[in-house]
């Protein structure tokens, strides 16, 4: 295995791990094979593009001429880099100037784009196409937004109606609920909300709750729990009173393990401190579900179930029911505002063109560096605090979207897809992983995010947040070159330490102010980016197939766990060793 280079960001994978499916220089040769094979292109395009693909040997070839320029030197030459490398759309201003990337890439890539069937993929998308061709299933998160009195069509039905049928329901729920008119079964009002989901139906609501609580009714609390472990469940109902909580159970088959095994305690523990009657259940439980006899019998009334469809996935559910804990913090009005911002963004994606398309460029810039760079990774890097939770609501968005090694036509890939998201909130990264970013062998795509205007604090406390901001994409984009560290006065031994080499890329998302409308809009720009990155790689961006393995396989090592008499285990050595020793542990052989 070659060695690394110290500070040589722009050696590959390839030239790192002997993966024989990583690409070196540019993509694997059967990269130009499989990535356009689009069912929705049409035969002309899709025979041309599957006949060596010229488009993408070109872009090989233009990679191999522009890696090794350095940012310092496209700004040296480019004064107007700047404001051209910029997009303004939708109330969000994109900087991607800090790219290594020059008018041509971008060219290249759009041309990419448009020969892997993106703009007929997007339209399918909006027609309610069953594009999820695993599952055989419409892909429509777009329609839990659309306007009253749009029109989407699944399966020749406008499902719109039903959607805003259901928004109606939640918002009536909340407004007795957030109006005290909707109370405990002894009478007293409710002053807790407590979500249990796991996935989609939490990640979503918690990250939604965290970044909006500006907007929240602060005389309820909320809590959320996902994990099976007891101590999720255990800390946060601690220091609540049963009489004043509701719980949100949110499952669309309502047999999810985890979900379901953490609402029985809930409802253990609900009975234990209300005296145990069972017709309590009904003014403290809600559902989010499709399955009204799991509903009834757990005790729910189903006239408190809200129902989303088949067509919504989890991870792009959030403002579907699930998003119920949310109109309950917020209220009806500002969730309203969240749903515009989403549909706002999904216009400009439907409609913008692809070089002036904010999703279309983020998912190819993402492509860029994950299929010829060789970028492992990508952080994004919220300077917002109410976003503390936003990275890891994508890290589920992206991974398990892109996490695929096979084509739509159950080919394996040659090509690498799915990058590894990551981040955290500035300026804390500062002060931990940000060494890396600077300094490391390995390249790091980032998103910066921010907002002009505070929610709190405002003055030194924004200022000093934003200069952070700028300061770092300066930093990471122009380093600081020897000859800088000289000039002052540092002693030569230490020079190499304290050299930047720069050219680290980086985008700029810069908004005003965050509101339940901007978080519409920035959910959806990452939502689209993600699709757009799928369809260049020909993968179904739609299913999570790589869950039910472990699920399955923990269903049938819980009974061995669990069991009375000595099971027979027929596992491998490490598992079977494993479980005998879980057993003797716990005292049960």
């Amino acid at each position: 295995m070659a060695s690394v280079p110290t500070c040589d960001i722009s050696v590959t994978r390839a030239q790192r791990l002997p993966d024989p499916f990583v690409p070196s220089f540019g993509p694997h040769p059967r990269y130009l094979e499989v990535l356009v094979r689009s069912r929705e292109v049409e035969m002309s395009t899709k025979m041309r593009y599957a006949a060596g693909s010229p488009i993408l040997k070109i872009l090989e070839e233009h990679y191999k001429s522009v890696r090794g320029l350095h940012l310092r030197k496209l700004f040296a030459d480019d004064p107007g880099r700047g404001e051209r490398m910029a997009i303004e759309a939708v109330g969000i201003y994109l900087d991607y100037s800090k790219n290594r990337i020059t008018d041509e890439t971008v060219r290249l890539l759009v041309e990419l784009a448009g020969g892997s069937g993106l703009r007929t993929s997007i339209d399918n998308m909006f027609r309610g196409e069953k594009i999820n061709v695993t599952e055989k299933r419409a892909v429509l998160h777009v329609a839990l937004r659309a306007p009253r009195g749009a029109s989407i069509l699944v399966d020749g039905k406008n499902v719109v109606p039903e959607v805003h049928a259901v928004l109606d329901r939640m918002a009536d729920f909340c407004d007795r609920v957030r109006g005290r008119q909707w109370r405990g079964h002894t009478g007293r009002r409710i002053r807790n909300v407590v979500n249990i989901g796991i996935g989609g139906s939490d990640l979503g609501p918690v990250m939604a709750y965290e970044a909006l609580k500006h907007y929240s009714d602060r005389s309820l609390t909320f809590r959320f729990v996902s994990n099976v472990d007891g101590t999720d469940f255990a800390e946060a109902v601690h220091d609540l009173d049963p009489a004043e909580t509701l719980f949100i159970v949110s499952s669309k088959t309502f047999t999810t393990l985890e979900t379901m095994t953490n609402s029985h305690t809930a409802r253990e523990w609900l009975l234990t401190g209300l005296g145990g009657d069972e017709s309590a259940i009904a003014r403290h439980f809600v559902a989010v579900s499709t399955n009204v006899a799991e509903v009834a019998r757990f005790g729910i009334d189903t006239a408190n179930m809200f129902e989303f469809w088949d067509w919504v996935g989890g991870r792009y559910s959030m403002d579907s029911a699930i998003g119920l804990s949310t109109m309950l913090a917020i209220g009806s009005d500002n969730f309203g505002a969240l749903l515009s911002g989403f549909h706002q963004m999904d216009e400009h994606f439907r409609t913008a063109p692809f070089e002036r398309n904010l999703p279309v460029l983020m998912g190819l810039l993402s492509v860029w560096y994950n299929n010829f760079f060789g970028a492992e990774t990508y952080a994004v890097l919220p300077y917002e605090q109410y976003l503390k939770r936003f990275p890891a609501y994508l890290q589920q968005l992206t991974m398990e979207s892109n996490g695929k090694c096979v084509t739509l036509e159950g080919e394996r890939v040659a090509y690498q897809t799915g990058s590894i998201y990551w981040g955290e909130p500035g300026t804390n990264g500062q002060h931990s992983f940000y060494q890396l970013i600077h300094q490391g062998t390995k390249l790091v795509p980032c998103d910066f995010i921010a907002f002009s205007q505070p929610l709190n604090a405002p003055g030194i406390h924004h200022d000093m947040l934003l200069a952070n901001v700028f300061a770092q994409t300066e930093a990471l984009a122009f380093g600081k070159t020897p000859d800088e560290v000289r000039t002052e006065g540092t002693a030569e031994w230490l020079n190499p330490h304290r050299v930047f080499e720069g050219n680290r890329p980086s985008n700029t998302i810069l908004m005003e102010r965050l509101t339940p409308e901007a978080l519409g809009k920035l959910v959806s720009l990452y939502e689209h980016s993600v699709f757009t990155q799928g369809v260049i790689w020909q993968i179904n961006p739609f299913d999570q197939w790589g869950v039910e393995l472990g699920k399955a396989l923990a269903q049938r090592i819980l009974m061995e766990l669990v069991s009375v008499e000595e099971p027979v285990l027929a596992h491998d050595t490490s598992t079977n060793s494993l479980i005998r020793r879980y057993r003797k542990q716990k005292g049960v052989c």
